[in-house]
């Protein structure tokens, strides 16, 4: 029997070990079709937070779900431990940082005494592995943990080198100059795993275009170098002392923060002085595209930080420009030397745009009602200008032979002409500031040659993994867009650096092969990873082992012979690759993307053949904490360990997984989760009473209530099994678990009971994917063996009643209806009497479903077919008014109240209505309406019966 009280603690601890004892999700070949499901193994940096939580509970339940259909699941797990970010860690921790000690004590929740240990890149590792595996398996997610490694395992890294050795065969690793985003104290580009801050920024493209003074070059960054042809000044900030440098020969005046930048491009930089701000205020530039001479104005708001920091000013097109010019127009700049009217400089309007007259700028400040230009909503006008511009604007005469191009063509066009010309240079900087690497360092965007990259640019490899992605199923379906857009966009990437843990480039021993590079194939390496901590000899594991496992080139005898490892070892692991490739679900969140995902996919059509590509991708949003974005470097987190700590198990998969759906992201608040453990609570309550009660005879005969509870129990297995078959958690939870609880609540209201150990069967299966071990704990109880096994219930249509269905829900609303009545009168009655709905309305309810079309009625039709009608004929100066109430409510007309008997349903329930509510219940028909002393039975509608109370 189940134990009184609900006990989290002591039920997860009870299940999770019998499942690790009893091995009960360990995964084998067999003659079951089989699903094979991965989520991105997490990086060993930190503990598991509630992305994490979020992202894996999702691939738990979906693999819970599809073991209980009868098909064969491997759900394994790894844990990801290359690249720099923990060799910078354990270097930071070494020399007690502030910043991290704080973090990892008091966000990660680490004991001083153990933080102080992990002074090694090793020592992290372990211990981090370590905590995630504990957490993993406190949290009950049904991994065959036979098959974990780790991504600096020495198999493991046998298989990567194989992998880089196709690679290059192929073409598509090759060595060059490229831009990348650099940590200048590690001396190594870094990746999305390495960055402490900025992890969404990316490497644009800005084109430098060249205004003078003399004979120095003003260096001014923008990303639409057409709206050169409408620049009316530059914008200098006085209080920057810039720097003068020598850059391949001319001389350049930049702040020193971009001077600092340009260092890292692959042209010659020497600074040879410094010139304060303020002197080239009220100094004239040349154009060097359009000639004109412009002023120089001085501009607080420049960021030395933000490309070359000297702006061009366009304030036809750009907002901030306008209002910062117009800031000017009555300011005193004799200190400049700057006597002119500032209101006779003419905007030049070079971009024609439907939405706006000749300047837009000015058009999008009114229309939004900007005050200056340190109003918020200044931004807003910027995006709103740039966004029309872009997809609608067309350029004018003005800008010559440009002239009728569309502002979305013409960047790349203009920008060769320009660099042809000799007036513009490409300038890369990051798309957001500042980018921190885990070291702590300030990270730049450097021009690395003789680089190692990942040619993700070829187009014939593009158009493989467009494919690739074209014949797999993209859950949800709006994110196939976003992949597509990605792919096109998807630069070479930098594949190798030279510092951190990793595995080295085969061919070129001194770099280590990054970590993002290194992490696209491994589902395949879960299938060997079993023998290997199984023992196998691993020594002498040549690429032709590999090309047989997995490519099934070679044979059995010559890879054996070759490695050492026994014939039957090889061939079993090659029959077992066949039987669980293709990966048939990666679930992931949408942080990956843009990396992770888009490498998953380019790998895997590199080096397998197509019936090996993966088959279906989901993607989920983030989790924010109490309305806050999380961090696990700055806070807020929450932890794996501590929800589970506070929460229980299955309280936070619970709550997690019935929070948001697909990309939406999730926000996690205590109170919501203290709810969540009310209703475990109860749910398991309920069962307990279920299973104690000597009441129950299931051989008794169908009554109405019974037959509804039937039909909407088969319905909840229909939208619960459709929901998981879409990785929609939120929704078959709504379904599972709440619209369930709604509806028992319902059948034990009306006084069914009959049904309650056949309900509560099929209930603990459905919820088994979400709150396994409760569940576990109450299949004890009433089922065979374990329910993580079940048998997935299976809708009986012919159970499905959709006359009980009507007449519940009529009745239902009935009763939700007195309650109304009752509470806004704050009566207590005494006597209730109920109408139902006379003939004649009945009929012109009929005619009106028959005359609407398209959710619309038309009164005049509807009219001339009643007055054809007797019973309708005998009301007609009542007729008109009811017609009228159904036109505007005809977009809701269903013909499922005409199916219903209100008379006999209301009469038939009055024992329970007069329980319900304490008192006396009446029925009758509006038609004959024995008792109305308030004329109410003229209220009376279809489906909806007249009220009195007395």
């Amino acid at each position: 029997m189940l134990r009184k009280e609900y006990s989290a603690h002591e039920i997860e601890a009870k299940w999770q070990k019998i499942w690790e004892e009893e091995g009960v999700f360990h995964a084998e070949p067999d003659s079951r079709k089989k699903f094979f499901l991965t989520i991105p193994y997490p990086y060993l940096n930190g503990n598991l937070h509630a992305g994490h939580t979020r992202t894996f509970t999702i691939g738990d339940a979906i693999a819970r779900y599809h073991r209980m259909l009868g098909e064969n699941v491997l759900f394994p797990m790894a844990f990801h431990a290359t690249g720099t970010p923990i060799v910078g860690l354990s270097e930071l921790i070494a020399n007690r940082d502030p910043l991290i000690w704080d973090v990892y004590t008091r966000l990660h929740g680490i004991p001083e005494e153990e933080l102080e240990k992990l002074t090694t890149p090793e020592a992290i590792v372990d211990y981090f592995r370590k905590q995630a595996k504990l957490a993993m398996k406190s949290i009950g997610y049904s991994i065959d943990w036979r098959r974990e490694f780790t991504t600096t395992d020495p198999a493991y890294n046998r298989f990567i080198e194989w992998q880089f050795g196709i690679l290059r065969e192929k073409g598509y690793v090759t060595k060059g100059s490229h831009p990348v985003r650099w940590c200048p104290n590690d001396q190594n580009p870094v990746e999305d795993h390495d960055i402490l801050r900025g992890e969404d920024a990316t490497i644009l493209d800005f084109t430098l275009i060249k205004f003078r003074i003399d004979d120095k070059v003003l260096p001014c960054a923008t990303l639409r170098p057409e709206t050169v042809f409408g620049v009316t000044n530059l914008w200098v900030n006085p209080n920057v002392v810039h720097y003068m440098a020598r850059v391949n020969g001319e001389v350049w005046i930049v702040s020193p923060e971009a001077y600092h930048k340009l260092t890292f491009t692959d042209r010659s930089v020497e600074k040879i002085g410094e010139i304060p701000g303020e002197e080239l205020i009220g100094k004239k530039a040349r154009n060097p595209v359009t000639g004109d001479e412009i002023i120089i104005l001085p501009a607080t708001f420049v960021d030395p930080d933000s490309g070359s920091g000297i702006v061009m000013s366009v304030p036809a097109h750009a907002p901030l420009d306008y209002l910062a010019l117009r800031d000017l127009y009555d300011a005193d700049l004799s200190r400049y030397g700057i006597t002119e009217d500032l209101r006779k400089i003419k905007f030049i309007s070079l971009i024609s745009v439907p939405e706006y007259g000749e300047f837009p700028a000015v058009d999008a400040v009114n229309e939004l009602g900007v005050k200056d230009q340190n109003d918020p909503k200044a931004e807003d006008a910027t995006k709103l200008v740039y966004r029309r511009e872009f997809h609608n604007g067309v350029l004018k005469e003005i800008t010559g032979r440009y002239a009728g191009t569309p502002v979305h063509k013409i960047k790349d066009i203009l920008l060769q002409d320009l660099i042809d010309q000799g007036v513009a240079e490409i300038f890369y900087e990051f798309s957001e500031t500042p980018v921190i690497c885990r070291c702590g360092a300030r990270c730049v965007v450097k021009m690395v040659r003789d680089q190692w990259f990942l040619e993700y640019s070829d187009p014939v490899w593009k158009s493989k993994v467009l494919e690739c992605l074209a014949g797999m199923r993209i859950i949800p379906e709006d994110m196939r867009a976003e992949f597509i857009n990605k792919i096109d966009w998807l630069k070479d990437k930098a594949c190798a650096r030279r510092k951190g843990l990793g595995t080295r480039l085969p061919w070129d021993k001194e770099w280590l092969i990054e970590s993002l590079a290194d992490s696209t194939i491994y589902m395949a390496f879960y299938i060997l990873a079993k023998y290997v901590n199984a023992g196998m000899k691993i020594d002498r594991l040549v690429p032709q082992f590999f090309d047989y496992i997995f490519l099934g080139e070679g044979s059995p005898e010559e890879v054996a012979a070759l490695t050492e490892v026994d014939v039957d070892t090889v061939r079993r692991i090659r029959e077992d690759f066949e039987y669980w490739y293709p990966v048939d679900l990666r679930t992931s969140g949408k942080d990956l993307v843009a990396n992770h995902l888009l490498f998953f996919l380019y790998h895997h059509v590199a080096i397998f053949p197509e019936s090996l590509w993966p088959r279906a991708i989901a993607v989920n949003g983030f989790v924010s904490l109490e309305g806050q974005k999380m961090s696990k470097s700055r806070g807020p987190i929450l932890t794996l360990k501590q929800a589970v700590a506070e929460n229980g198990a299955d309280v936070t998969r619970l709550y997690i997984l019935a929070n948001a759906e697909y990309t939406q992201d999730a926000d996690w608040r205590n109170d919501g989760a203290q709810a969540t453990r009310g209703q475990v609570e109860r749910f398991y309550s309920i069962a307990r009473e279920i299973i104690e009660r000597n009441d129950i005879d299931e051989s008794a005969e169908l009554t109405l209530i019974d037959r509804w509870m039937l039909s909407r129990l088969q319905r909840r297995i229909i939208e619960t099994t459709d929901a998981l078959n879409n990785i929609q958690t939120r929704r078959a939870l709504q379904s599972a678990f709440y619209h369930m609880l709604n509806d028992l609540r319902w059948y034990e209201r009306r006084g069914g009971r009959n049904q309650l150990r056949r309900i509560l069967n099929i209930w603990v299966r459905l919820m088994a994917p979400f709150t396994p071990h409760i569940c576990e704990e109450i299949w004890q109880n009433i089922g065979e063996g374990y329910v993580s096994r079940a048998p997935w219930p299976v809708p009986d249509a012919s159970l499905i009643d959709e006359q009980a269905e009507r007449a519940e829900a009529y009745l239902e609303q009935t009763q939700r209806d007195i309650e109304e009545i009752v509470r806004v009168t704050k009566t207590k009655p005494g006597r209730i009497v109920l109408y139902t709905t006379p003939v004649w309305k009945k009929e012109m309810f009929r005619l009106a479903l028959e005359v609407s079309k398209g959710g619309r009625l038309d009164i005049s039709a509807l009219m001339k077919s009643a007055m054809g009608h007797p019973e309708i004929q005998s009301h007609k100066k009542d007729a008109p008014k009811y017609g009228g109430k159904l036109a505007k409510s005809a977009h809701a007309l269903s013909g499922d109240v005409l199916a219903l008997d209100e008379f006999e349903i209301l009469s038939r329930e009055r024992v329970y209505l007069s329980r319900a509510f304490g008192c006396p219940v009446e029925v009758y028909s509006a038609d004959d309406p024995q008792y109305d002393p308030k004329g109410r039975a003229q209220n009376a509608e279809p489906g909806r019966p007249a009220i009195y109370i007395e």
